[in-house]
């Protein structure tokens, strides 16, 4: 490895793509990704917004959803990719904290809005006479703003933190973006008491409303058995096995990579975890609920008819 031992306050993102062949078909992967999820979520979007068939609370948390993995994936593969290109890995010191914030900041509200849609779909199924009531457009504006609220909070403490603490003469990040376990290991202190707070605030985050999830889906799941409507249990099955996909993917590589002890990391582990949720995550959401949803899939064909009609 090369010695990026330096005297400037600049960090060294050391990436993930190696110099070589293999290198450059990863980053070409990635990029196609990056692309199929900014038109994704974009459209996802837009589709929401065009069609009054969709304005209800669970469209409108996934519209949510949609923003924020498009600011997310925007966050990080735009500078992977041009470290990538133009061999300029570095990054300031105030644009290391900035990325660091936001990613932060995008991932605890993602975590959080995502326990809010298990609750809508327990909601839903579960009292559906009342699913107006307590899903109200009050109720789902609160629980989007507290997201944000929240996530940006949790990012600001650990940002400020990062950026004050004494970095040793080396400022090589050995990530592909300015993540804080990452970060940690080049301090010249003792670190534990903070380590201890990453794994407080990632339980919080992470762990709890995972377990809040599973406790709604445990719930909807023993309400969609007693449905006697062959067709009421499919769309249900279809509906929250799509939203469980989700939640696997993002929440497992995540809690997994910083819930671990810092002696049991191992860098390149973390680099392919973390594509998972910076990555793969924002690309998949779109695609996982719209094939798998009829309404998603039927408003998406009433657009169409009405753009083709416009340009006959």
């Amino acid at each position: 490895m090369e010695n990026y031992n330096q005297t400037s306050t600049d960090f060294i993102l050391l990436g993930l793509f190696p110099p070589s062949r293999s290198g450059l078909f990863l980053f070409i992967l990635i990029v196609f990704i990056f692309l199929m999820a900014l038109i994704g979520n974009l459209s996802m979007i837009l589709l929401i917004f065009l069609n009054t068939h969709l304005h209800t609370p669970m469209y409108f948390l996934l519209s949510q959803l949609s923003l924020i993995d498009l600011n997310y994936i925007s966050t990080i593969v735009p500078k992977m990719a041009s470290d990538f290109l133009y061999g300029n890995k570095s990054i300031s010191f105030i644009g290391c904290g900035i990325q660091s914030f936001f990613f932060l900041a995008l991932g605890g509200a993602e975590a959080l809005l995502l326990a809010s849609m298990a609750y809508d779909r327990y909601i839903a199924i579960c009292f559906p006479l009342h699913y107006l009531i307590r899903m109200s457009k009050r109720v789902c504006v609160l629980l989007i703003t507290g997201s944000w609220i929240i996530g940006s909070i949790n990012a600001c403490a650990h940002t400020v933190y990062i950026l004050h603490i004494p970095y040793c003469r080396s400022r090589a990040i050995n990530h592909f973006f300015c993540d804080v376990p990452a970060m940690v290991t080049l301090a010249c202190m003792d670190t534990w008491v903070y380590e201890g707070t990453v794994f407080l605030s990632t339980a919080i985050f992470l762990v709890f409303p995972f377990i809040g999830i599973a406790c709604s889906y445990g719930r909807v799941l023993l309400a969609v058995y007693r449905v006697h409507s062959a067709e009421g249990r499919k769309k249900a099955y279809v509906t929250c096995s799509s939203h469980l996909t989700v939640v696997t993917f993002y929440y497992a590589p995540f809690v997994y990579t910083y819930l671990r002890p810092r002696s049991l990391r191992s860098p390149t582990e973390d680099k392919v975890l973390a594509v998972f949720y910076t990555i793969l995550t924002p690309m998949l959401n779109p695609i996982i609920y719209s094939l798998r949803n009829q309404e998603v899939m039927g408003a998406l064909t009433r657009v169409s008819w009405r753009i083709c009609s416009v340009k006959m």
